[in-house]
């Protein structure tokens, strides 16, 4: 059985549906879903579904993305983070449950750390690497910064409900330059889908524009034929890839980070 690590007090979290189809509407409590490696671990990973911050794909882009990090020799911990506005949650809620996340992983033996997120679940990734040094963040599909109010595409975008949502995306764009609380402190890996209307390549874009400003660490792949929420699950085209990518990436991150040195941030 899956060990479930319940990070805030509040009622064990319910989900809608059936495996693998899973999603949890409405959390109550800030929770660590853990799958660990069936070999030593060689890394450990804090994995974030999407869901627009009005619910998360607990299975889809959450369990889905943990069993597939085990088959790399990873720890994975997908979060169950509470959202921002639904039941008087603050606006940066996630953050909070994030860093409650990122201050359980740094009791465990020390491994190196990265952070794992699609979609919505992607900028929170973002987000977390903004935090602390870590080996890196992969990302999918992630509205990482043109959902900011002053940043926003396609222009004119109205803002999104509820008003902690549009806030928490305004303070945490991440990839614009002129926002340097956004600024990743570690490797990022990136995969869009370029004619995606949810979320545009634009936020992709706008983070390589600001790695190249700053001299950060970004590989970044657009695919094609890939559609919105692709996950492990819809790879009918060149994005078919990206698993493999994203999986050669995070072997190069995980050599001894920092070298010499294999603790947690």
């Amino acid at each position: 059985m899956t060990d479930v690590i319940a990070l805030t007090e509040g009622a064990p979290n319910a989900f809608d549906g059936e495996s693998p189809d899973r999603i949890c509407r409405r959390p109550t409590r800030a929770e660590l879903h853990a799958y660990l490696s069936p070999t030593p671990a060689r890394g450990r990973a804090l994995v974030y579904a999407g869901g627009g911050y009005l619910q998360l794909m607990h299975d889809k882009e959450g369990v889905e993305i943990a069993q597939w990090l085990n088959t790399l020799g990873l720890d994975a911990y997908v979060l169950v983070h509470r959202l921002p506005g639904q039941d008087g949650n603050a606006f940066d809620i996630a953050l909070q449950d994030g860093l409650r996340a990122l201050n359980h992983v740094a009791t465990l033996p020390p491994l190196p750390l990265l952070h794992v997120g699609l979609s919505s679940g992607g900028h929170l990734a973002g987000v977390m690497s903004c935090q602390r040094e870590c080996a890196g963040a992969v990302i999918a599909y992630a509205p990482i910064n043109a959902n900011h109010r002053n940043h926003k595409f396609p222009v004119g975008k109205p803002d999104f409900p509820p008003p902690e949502k549009q806030a928490f995306y305004d303070a945490w764009p991440i990839g614009i330059a002129a926002e340097p609380q956004g600024l990743p402190k570690c490797p990022v890996f990136l995969a869009y889908a370029l004619h995606d209307p949810i979320v545009p390549v634009q936020h992709a874009l706008n983070l390589m524009v600001a790695a190249q400003q700053h001299q950060l660490d970004v590989e970044a792949h657009v695919f094609p034929q890939a559609e919105h929420g692709f996950a492990l699950r819809g790879l009918d085209g060149t994005h078919d890839q990206w698993p493999a990518l994203a999986a050669r990436w995070m072997t190069d991150r995980l050599r001894p980070w920092p070298p010499g040195n294999r603790s947690n941030p």
